[in-house]
């Protein structure tokens, strides 16, 4: 996935960036509100985490714009204000989670790993597609029931192509999922990870369209 955070605090961004790393995501850190515009006009983005005090408004006004042009982005409130009345505003603002500060990493990535599965229409983090059985909470797969090995960029790939099945992706549209603005992104990158997960996976669970993209194969 490719996610968004909106947080102010350098010392939670940086750990929360690092952790959301090394989950395998991309991830995209601003600390004000206006960066978080211009980032989401150019960027496509799974998730959004979002605090609410920013020193340039308030993350519920933010929330509030998004939900009302149309945009159904997954958005997680992370936030200090722990009030009752202040979860009912950002839930009813349009948030899908609300994780009050100071949370544990862990329980961050699990939340975020709960509110990406039910925009995918599969809230079940047990997935089974032919050989393959998946677990999308652990991040495993065992291939007729061998433990297979991916690294992080592979696993990104590899679950884009999970939470679309059937659907074509563009190289563009993959290589948003793999790297952040300031990741180099190599003319061959899509292809040789492409080819790596054909190995690892199986030579079918990956098809190509030529000149337009790839898809999940059948299972």
């Amino acid at each position: 996935m490719r996610i968004l955070l909106i947080e102010d605090d350098a010392v939670l961004g940086a750990a929360v960036r690092d952790q959301i790393a090394a989950d395998g995501q991309s991830v995209d850190w601003v600390t004000r509100l206006d960066a978080a515009r211009d980032s989401m006009t150019g960027a496509a983005y799974d998730l959004v985490l979002l605090d609410l005090m920013l020193p340039d408004g308030r993350g519920i006004g933010f929330l509030k714009a998004l939900r009302a042009r149309g945009d159904v982005t997954p958005v997680i409130i992370l936030t200090a204000l722990d009030q009752v009345s202040d979860r009912i505003e950002g839930l009813n603002a349009g948030a899908d989670d609300y994780l009050v500060k100071p949370f544990d990493l862990a329980e961050l990535s699990a939340r975020i790993g709960s509110v990406a599965r039910r925009y995918t229409g599969n809230p079940n983090p047990i997935i089974t597609h032919g050989s393959l059985d998946i677990d999308l909470a652990s991040r495993s797969i065992h291939r007729d029931g061998k433990p297979v090995q991916l690294t992080a960029r592979e696993w990104a790939l590899f679950e884009a192509f999970l939470s679309r099945p059937g659907q074509l992706l563009s190289k563009a549209q993959l290589e948003e999922k793999l790297y952040a603005f300031d990741a180099e992104v190599e003319s061959n990158t899509i292809e040789v990870h492409v080819s790596r997960l054909r190995k690892k996976l199986g030579t079918g669970v990956i098809e190509t369209e030529r000149g337009l993209g790839y898809r999940l194969g059948r299972p």
